[in-house]
C-alpha cells in the first residue's frame, strides 16, 4: 500500500527507560509501515539533556512553538537517587516538561482512555473525566530554604520603581524549612482562556476549584481572574448548552466522587498532578491516560500521561520481556498525528490515527491485555507482553486499512 504522505514534520521528543523501548517499537510497527512519517527529532534522554547543559529541551520547546504539534517521549527528573543511578550527571536537571511547559505556557488536559471490559472502580463514573492542569509555577518553580537556628523569614519584593513590599514569613526558635513560590497574571489568564476553549472544542462543563478560603491572595488571585475571563465565553457556553463553576477543592473532590464523569476539571499545577493520577487509576491504569498540553495560541504537545517505567526497564535489560501497556504512548503519537492532519488539512493522516486508537480498543476488548489490565478486567483476557499486544495491534491495524 501507498503510504500516508506528511507535509510539516512533527517535533519528536525521544525519552528514557522502558518508554523508549516503547517509542521506537510503536514507529517500526504501528506508524512506519502506513505514514511517511516526518519529524524533526530531539533526544531527551537524560544522558543527553546531560551532555547539551539541557539546551536540548529548551530547543525542543521552541520547535514545538515553531511548527505547532510535537510528540513527546516520557523523561526522567533527576533525584538523588537517580544521581546515584546515573553518575555521569552533572547535577540534577529540571524536570523537562517544567522546561517545555514554561515555554509554551501551555495548559495540560489529561483524560483516562475508557474500554469495556475494565470498570472503575467508582462505579458511577460512566464518561472520561478530563482533569486540566495549569503548566506553569507553584512548586514546580519554587525556592526552598533550610536554616539550623533561630531567626526570622521574610517575603520581599523590590519592585523597577523602587517600591519594595515585605511580609514576614514566619519567627522560629529551632531549625525550619521555608519555599517560596509564584505564580504569573499572563500564565493564569492563559490557562483561563485555555480552559473555556477546550470545553467549548470538546462541549463539556467545565470546573475549577482552589483553596481561596485559606489561600485568600495567591488562590484568590486565580479565581479572580477566572471570574474576569469567563464573561469572553459565557454566551458561548450556553449557546452549547454547557456550564462554568468554580467551587473550594475539597469540595470538588467530593463532587468528583459522587459525578457520573463527563466534565473537564481544571485545577492549578500541583493539584492536577495528584488528581490526574488519582482519576487515572480509578478508571483502571496510569497507562491508560493521555495527555496533551495546549497553548492559548494553538500549539500542542502530546505524551503520556505516566512515568519511564523504570521497574519494567531494569528487568528488560536483563533479557526478560515485560507486559509494559503501551496505550497511552500509542494515544500521543495518535492524538498528534490527527492533530498535524486537522492543521494540515490531510484527512487521511487523521483517518490513520483514528484507525489505529481503534485497532488498540478493538484488541483491548477482545481481551488481549498487557498485565496491567489483565489484573482488571471482568471478562476472559489473554495476557501477553508488550511485543505480542504490539502485534496483535499492528494485525488489526492492517486489516481495517
Amino acid at each position: 500500500m501507498n503510504k500516508i504522505q506528511m507535509t510539516t514534520p512533527l517535533v519528536e521528543m525521544d525519552g528514557d527507560e522502558m518508554t523508549r523501548i516503547l517509542w521506537a517499537l510503536i514507529k517500526e510497527k504501528l506508524i512506519e509501515p502506513f505514514v511517511d512519517l516526518k519529524t524533526e527529532y530531539y533526544d531527551l534522554g537524560l544522558l543527553h539533556r546531560n551532555e547539551t547543559e539541557d539546551r536540548i529541551t529548551v530547543d525542543a520547546a521552541n520547535a514545538a512553538v515553531k511548527y505547532g504539534v510535537a510528540v513527546k517521549c516520557a523523561t526522567i527528573t533527576p533525584n538523588k537517587q537517580r544521581m546515584e543511578e546515573y553518575p555521569q550527571l552533572t547535577q540534577m536537571w529540571k524536570s523537562p516538561n517544567g522546561t517545555i511547559r514554561s515555554i509554551m505556557d501551555g495548559t495540560v488536559f489529561r483524560t483516562p482512555i475508557l474500554i469495556d471490559a475494565v470498570k472503575p472502580v467508582v462505579k458511577n463514573w460512566k464518561k472520561p473525566i478530563t482533569v486540566a492542569r495549569h503548566a506553569y509555577g507553584d512548586v514546580y518553580k519554587a525556592v526552598e530554604l533550610q536554616t539550623d537556628e533561630p531567626g526570622e523569614c521574610f517575603l520581599t519584593f523590590k519592585g523597577e520603581s523602587g517600591q519594595i513590599k515585605e511580609v514576614p514569613i514566619q519567627k522560629v526558635g529551632g531549625g525550619a524549612v521555608f519555599q517560596g513560590q509564584h505564580n504569573l497574571e499572563k500564565s493564569i489568564r492563559a490557562f483561563a482562556h485555555s480552559c473555556f476553549q477546550f470545553a467549548l472544542d470538546t462541549k463539556k462543563d467545565l470546573w475549577f476549584s482552589t483553596k481561596d478560603t485559606i489561600s485568600k491572595v495567591y488562590d484568590g488571585f486565580f479565581k479572580q481572574i477566572f471570574d474576569e475571563v469567563y464573561p469572553v465565553y459565557e454566551e458561548r457556553f450556553k449557546e452549547n448548552g454547557i456550564t462554568y463553576f468554580y467551587t473550594l477543592i475539597d469540595d470538588a473532590a467530593a463532587r468528583v466522587i459522587r459525578s457520573s464523569g463527563g466534565f473537564i476539571w481544571a485545577c492549578k499545577n500541583y493539584d492536577g498532578d495528584v488528581m490526574s493520577d488519582l482519576i487515572s487509576t480509578a478508571f483502571g491504569s496510569l497507562a491508560m491516560m493521555t495527555s496533551v498540553l495546549v497553548s492559548p495560541d494553538g500549539k500542542y504537545e502530546y505524551e503520556a500521561a505516566h512515568g519511564t517505567v523504570t521497574r519494567h526497564y531494569y528487568r528488560y535489560l536483563k533479557g526478560e520481556k515485560t507486559s509494559t501497556n503501551p496505550v497511552a504512548t500509542i494515544f500521543a503519537w495518535t492524538g498528534a498525528l490527527k492533530k498535524r492532519g486537522e492543521l494540515d488539512k490531510l484527512p487521511d493522516l487523521v483517518a490513520f490515527g483514528n484507525a489505529l486508537e481503534q485497532a488498540v480498543l478493538d484488541t483491548l476488548n477482545g481481551g488481549i491485555m498487557t498485565g496491567d489490565l489483565a489484573l482488571l478486567a471482568e471478562c476472559e483476557v489473554t495476557k501477553v507482553d508488550t511485543w505480542q499486544f504490539i502485534d496483535a495491534v499492528a494485525e488489526r491495524l492492517q486489516a481495517a486499512l
